[in-house]
């Protein structure tokens, strides 16, 4: 399943001319396993939140530098939200098609209706090199910021820009 999930994931990118870089590796879960296999050498990688608001209306993907602490509180209040807290393994289906070890922006790929909200740290701006698992965490694509927004705008999902 996960390997349909990429093929999905690099078709999408192939289609909008997108460049990248492909890295395969063991199944990486966390930021920790990804330090460990030495992934984190390659490039700056993110973490990837997904967080729903407090009456589970809102739903957000929140992505960051890996080793960057998010404050949920503080994130909270510049998106005008209710408390958040982490989605269910259930919503993380429903609306990316993923389970727990694989949230990544490309997620929202299978967001058809576009209703996650997408949220960038703003320190990754403008970085060349960031790395963020293609829906399957056997492998990391290594693709700009700028792309990466490229990206998930043909989706159609509202991108925010916060300070983490």
């Amino acid at each position: 399943m996960s390997q349909e999930k990429r093929a999905k994931v690099l078709a999408r990118l192939d289609e909008l001319q997108v460049s990248y870089e492909l890295l395969e590796h063991p199944a990486a879960f966390t930021v920790e396993d990804m330090n460990q296999l030495g992934i984190s050498d390659r490039g700056l990688v993110c973490k990837n939140l997904f967080l729903r608001d407090d009456k589970g209306k809102k739903h957000f993907l929140v992505t960051a530098p890996k080793d960057k602490p998010v404050d949920l509180d503080q994130v909270r209040r510049q998106l005008g939200s209710s408390r958040l807290g982490f989605a269910s393994a259930e919503r993380l289906d429903r609306f990316l098609g993923l389970v727990q070890g694989e949230v990544s922006p490309f997620g929202l790929l299978n967001d058809l209706e576009a209703k996650v909200e997408m949220v960038f740290d703003e320190s990754l701006q403008g970085q060349d090199r960031l790395g963020v698992h293609p829906n399957d965490n056997t492998a990391t694509v290594w693709i700009s910021f700028d792309e990466l927004r490229r990206v998930i705008e043909a989706n159609g999902n509202r991108i925010r820009l916060i300070q983490i």
